[in-house]
């Protein structure tokens, strides 16, 4: 399902490149908002799958009851970020061909945890085989360009992304995290085939995203000056794409909009 947009500004810098993109409001945004985004804010697919197994098992009266209960009782992610989040995932899925096989929402045993690592863990098809796909994701409302968010030293996207690619027990924790979850599924080859690229280029096959959710108005700054900083630390193969996405409307409307259909 297509991400409706317009560019606002592109560039590049080696092997860096930067994309700001006006979201279109209208009917296909609100159908991208129900749709894939939505799926990733609430992990359907594995509440769809918990339900069919419960519902297998040999309840009595009662106990389909108390499923329905149970299943009815789910809490509703309603932060703003991790609303952007899912946005940038169901992004990144639909036009990047980025690979998310596993829903972070189901590593967390509180409902409104977040989880340590990077945001984006999962594989980019390239052709026949797949590359490790990592990333950040940032929401920002702040009437500056850029926002703190992307320069911080420790806590932004610029710093985050050349910790992804540099930092190898990073790299270790995330390959660990991502084998447990994938493997004897069939995204196994999809792994296998992405950690022989990237030992076999000595660390540097890989896909980087840095996505930025803002509700300002589209400006370069955002990004051109961090895909500089960027592109002095990375070489090919490692390609890196920092993506700014502009809402139409405040972001601390899209949690109310994903579950509305995005009328502004």
């Amino acid at each position: 399902m297509p991400f409706p947009s317009i560019v606002a500004y592109q560039s590049a810098h080696g092997c860096v490149s930067c994309d700001g993109l006006h979201a279109q409001d209208g009917d296909e945004l609100g159908a991208f908002l129900t749709g894939p985004v939505a799926a990733r804010l609430d992990d359907t697919a594995g509440g769809e799958e918990l339900r069919d197994h419960l519902r297998g098992l040999s309840l009595t009266g009662m106990g389909q009851d108390a499923l329905a209960e149970v299943l009815a009782a789910e809490v509703s992610e309603e932060r703003d970020w991790a609303a952007g989040e899912a946005l940038a995932e169901a992004l990144l899925e639909e036009h990047h061909d980025v690979v998310l096989p596993w829903n972070t929402e189901r590593d967390k045993r509180n409902p409104f945890a977040s989880l340590p690592g990077a945001d984006i863990v999962g594989f980019q098809r390239d052709g026949d085989s797949h590359r490790l796909a990592l990333g950040e994701v940032k929401c920002s409302s702040e009437a500056q360009w850029p926002p703190q968010v992307m320069s911080g030293r420790s806590g932004g996207i610029g710093h985050q992304l050349d910790h992804l690619a540099m930092n190898l027990g990073t790299i270790c924790q995330l390959l660990k995290w991502l084998l447990h979850r994938v493997k004897r599924t069939a995204y196994e080859e999809a792994f296998n085939h992405a950690c022989t690229r990237y030992l076999n280029s000595g660390h540097r096959d890989l896909s980087l995203f840095g996505v930025l959710v803002r509700d300002q108005a589209a400006n370069e700054a955002d990004l051109c000056a961090r895909g500089r900083s960027l592109s002095g630390h990375l070489q090919a193969p490692t390609s890196c794409r920092l993506i700014a996405l502009y809402l139409p409307w405040s972001i601390s409307r899209l949690p109310e909009l994903i579950r509305q259909g995005g009328a502004a």
